[in-house]
């Protein structure tokens, strides 16, 4: 295991992000390997861990005032044993190849999780919506799309949304995709409802990772009622985490963004959440601003000389990161123990970083990996592209229920593999392991290709 671990990051040194999720899944299923020798032989490990195709594009666009910018595009295409590529685009300063293959990666064995007929892959750009006028952020999709377009179809690759690309932004990507290739067709999920989307799809990652925590706390035969919440971000998932714990009876008491978070102890109300959301979304203002309209809460602004996240540091009975990766070190994780959280469900890919992850492990808290816990957006995508291709549109509560059931199921999927490799109750395991098995299998069916 070590010399293949060894071997990814020599061959690409500078991708950290990369290297981390690989090792968190490669050391889970070494139990799998064990007992299939065959495997190494096979060169399985070295297989899945190389992405099928990366496309690396340059996207040249211009400002309201005439200038003209370059900026990077992406799209890394893991594994589509299962299916046609599935995964989001991100539009971020951040976005580079490494962060891409990390969420590539992962969205492999999410996507297994969910049963349904889909590959992993993901994509983006540098580009950076904030800030943009409507106008630019259209020209910059048009542009990013005229070479995205060359690269992905309904039967190949299926991009969605993520971190900066919204409703908005899908709706242009889709618009020059249909103007370029002349076809309808669901080649992106997120879209609108009046021309392809499906029901559901906005709030299905965020009531997917909640549904996945009700279903650990079921297993204590605990529910989400009158629990203090911890949510992290304010964005899409964010919002539909708050709301669909509000719905089971629990109390949420924190939100952030880049520059800081708020705290608000009596909880967000259905009233206070339409705010955020008015906020976020419409005038895509800062979260700060939440406390100019409701001065019991308090703002704390983001300070990156501390080793710490002091969101991390309240009191609470249950926490969902829903922002980015890494954002609980070792520290914060400790933190959360300290203070009384017993459940840890990410809706952010990889929130955690590998010394908070054992810690909860040590401390036997209920965890759910992103992998598992945050599937439930893919899930719904993967029903999207369904009703696209039976020209159906379902109706909410059907849709609702679907993801119910897929959540439910990939819990199930989770405790059965932990516990046939021996590792009871742990989530973590049990994502990797029944994900990986999955693939794999497929992988060897269909030949060295």
């Amino acid at each position: 295991m070590a010399d293949i671990i060894d071997w990814i990051r020599n061959r690409d040194p500078e991708q950290r992000e990369f290297h981390q999720a690989v090792q968190e899944v490669l050391e889970t299923v070494q139990p799998v390997l064990d007992r299939n020798p065959e495997f190494r032989r096979k060169a399985i490990l070295q297989r899945i861990t190389e992405p099928e195709r990366v496309i690396l594009f340059r996207v040249p666009w211009m400002d309201d005032q005439g200038q003209v910018h370059v900026n990077r595009g992406f799209r890394v295409e893991m594994n589509s044993a299962l299916g046609p590529y599935k995964g989001g685009l991100r539009f971020h300063p951040s976005v580079n190849l490494s962060i891409l293959k990390f969420l590539a990666f992962e969205q492999v064995f999410k996507n297994a999780l969910t049963t349904l007929n889909m590959g992993g892959g993901k994509g983006g750009s540098d580009f950076d919506p904030k800030g943009k006028s409507e106008d630019e952020v259209m020209r910059f999709c048009q542009a990013f799309m005229s070479e995205l377009s060359r690269h992905i179809g309904p039967d190949t690759d299926v991009p969605a949304g993520d971190i900066g690309v919204g409703a908005r932004e899908i709706g242009y990507l889709f618009g020059m995709y249909k103007k370029l290739r002349n076809e309808f067709t669901g080649v992106l999920t997120g879209k609108g409802l009046s021309w392809g989307g499906s029901l559901m799809r906005p709030e299905a990652t965020g009531y997917g990772c909640v549904y996945f925590a009700s279903e650990m706390l079921a297993t204590r035969n605990e529910t989400i009622e009158g629990k203090t919440c911890l949510v992290s971000g304010s964005g899409n998932v964010a919002q539909f985490t708050v709301e669909k714990i509000i719905e089971l009876g629990g109390k949420v008491v924190t939100l952030s963004d880049s520059s800081g978070f708020i705290y608000d102890e009596e909880g967000f109300d259905t009233k206070k959440l339409e705010f955020i959301k008015r906020l976020k979304n419409i005038r895509r203002g800062r979260i700060k601003e939440y406390i100019e309209k409701y001065s019991q809460a308090t703002y704390n602004e983001a300070d990156s000389t501390l080793d710490h996240n002091p969101l991390w540091s309240l009191k609470a009975d249950c926490a969902f990161p829903a922002a980015t990766e890494n954002e609980i070190n070792g520290k914060d994780a400790l933190n959360l123990i300290n203070n009384g959280v017993t459940l840890v469900s990410e809706g952010a890919n990889m929130p955690s970083t590998p010394e908070a992850v054992d810690i909860y492990l040590d401390n036997r808290i209920l965890y759910g990996p992103g992998k598992a816990a945050n599937a439930g957006g893919v899930a719904v995508s993967g029903l999207e592209m369904a009703q696209n291709s039976m020209r159906l549109k379902w109706p909410r509560e059907e849709v609702d229920s679907r993801l119910r059931e897929i959540m439910k199921g990939i819990h199930r999927t989770c405790l059965d593999a932990a516990e046939e490799y021996g590792k009871p109750g742990n989530y973590v395991a049990g994502a990797n392991i029944a994900g990986f098995v999955q693939v794999v299998h497929a992988m060897l069916d269909q030949g060295l290709v």
